[in-house]
């Protein structure tokens, strides 16, 4: 053997590496020569379970080595950052290292495997991590169980498989306790989802909007369905039929969005825009509903550019084909129109109306507001309740915070000849 004889009051830790180290030193110029198919196998699990047996003793010194603050010797902040200075690996690996090294001081029968060799590194690292997940109030004994059932399952699989049956080992060893953890995780979950949703969208000045969104995963899986409802409907193909998936043995149908582009999804996003007709959006001046307004001349074959309600310009040919969509209100100057006065008769503006104050107003009318005008309301400068007529001439477009001020008694408002509303703070 090359390793030196212990040295009187060397510690059997000590004593022990220094054997390994030693063995490892015969083995450096061993030939590999008549180590057959067999012996080869076996060796490389037997070496891999001598590895896993070697990274228990290691952890186990790294928890005494938090214990003792083996970092003070040479200033380092934590035992992790001594670490990894120490031996030359990363900060996040030795943190990894130390956090593991800590769970195995509290879950013994993940100790036990790692130190027989049953449990490896990767392994034991998922199993403490689905343990530390588990609910703070279950009972030890449950928590021992589903300690002992993932140290189990190591046997047969690999720290990937590991990671989905923690998620899940209580539907094993304690059903009516997964039951309610999970249905506290999820609500928790889509609180969190809830939080988190947002949407960008920049234009880049060169007719595109880029965009990046956050969604709940469940507004998320309703909006890929219906996208591959109309990417699948254009490109039949990417769908295999049951018949088919049959033939080839395959235990269910493959998802079409795994043949999907990104320029397909992108072609089918605007397609499900245009299909939406805003019926079961609260209305506000226009609605959901997009008001594109041309001359006669462009809906005719044109080539003059048309205006959207909220301020973008569109082409002439793609106005054309948007008239033809339900989603889309196509207001035609000099075109005929329907009858958008209502006098008394009704309190509250008609769409048409709003769709007219929209194309009149352009946004809200307050001076220096520039809201777009789909998301003003439609305001009567005479209250209908005092007398005031529900027609253009009586209406206007206000944004809800302007609309607010209309109506606020320490406000006094004046009409300018351009048809902006100035609001003044009464004395």
């Amino acid at each position: 053997m090359g390793a030196l004889g212990p040295r009187e009051g060397e510690h059997l830790v000590n004593r022990g590496v220094a054997v390994i180290a030693g063995a490892l030193t015969d083995l450096d110029e061993v030939s590999l020569i008549g180590l057959d198919q067999d012996a080869t196998a076996t060796s490389l699990v037997e070496i891999a379970a001598a590895e896993a047996r070697l990274g228990e003793l290691k952890h186990r010194v790294l928890a005494h080595a938090s214990s003792v603050r083996v970092e003070e010797a040479t200033g380092a902040a934590t035992t992790a950052t001594w670490l990894a200075r120490a031996t030359r690996t990363t900060v996040r690996s030795s943190r990894r290292a130390v956090h593991l090294a800590a769970a195995l001081e509290i879950y013994a029968r993940l100790r036990e495997g790692y130190a027989a060799g049953r449990v490896n590194t990767e392994q034991a690292e998922v199993i403490a991590r689905a343990l530390d997940a588990l609910p703070a109030d279950i009972p030890a004994t449950v928590k021992a169980a589903a300690e002992q059932r993932l140290v189990d399952l190591a046997a047969h699989h690999d720290a990937c498989d590991l990671r989905v049956l923690g998620d899940r080992v209580l539907d094993v060893v304690a059903p009516a306790v997964a039951d309610a953890h999970e249905a506290a995780r999820l609500e928790a979950e889509e609180r969190a989802a809830a939080r988190k949703t947002m949407l960008t969208m920049t234009p880049d000045g060169q007719g595109s909007v880029h965009g990046r969104f956050t969604l709940p995963e469940l507004h998320a899986g309703m909006l890929r369905k219906q996208l591959l409802a109309l990417v699948v409907h254009d490109k039949p193909a990417l769908a295999t039929s049951p018949a088919t998936a049959a033939e080839q043995g395959e235990a269910e149908r493959p998802e079409p969005v795994k043949a999907a582009t990104a320029v397909e999804l992108g072609a089918a996003l605007c397609e499900l825009l245009e299909r939406l007709d805003g019926s079961h959006v609260p209305e506000m001046s226009t609605g959901a509903t997009v008001v594109v307004t041309m001359t006669l001349e462009t809906l005719t074959g044109g080539l003059a550019a048309t205006t959207l309600d909220t301020g973008d310009r569109i082409a002439a040919h793609t106005a054309r084909r948007l008239a033809c969509e339900a989603a889309i209100i196509p207001v035609v100057l000099g075109g005929t129109r329907e009858v958008l006065d209502q006098g008394r008769r009704k309190r509250l503006f008609t769409r048409a109306q709003r769709i007219a104050l929209a194309t009149r107003d352009k946004g809200c009318t307050a001076v220096g507001c520039h809201t777009a005008a789909w998301f003003c309301h439609a305001h009567h400068d005479q209250p209908w309740a005092t007398g005031g007529t529900t027609d253009l001439t009586n209406g206007r477009l206000l944004c809800p915070t302007h609309h607010r001020t209309a109506h606020d008694p320490r406000y006094e408002t004046r009409v300018l000849t351009d048809n902006q509303i100035e609001f003044t703070l009464r004395c």
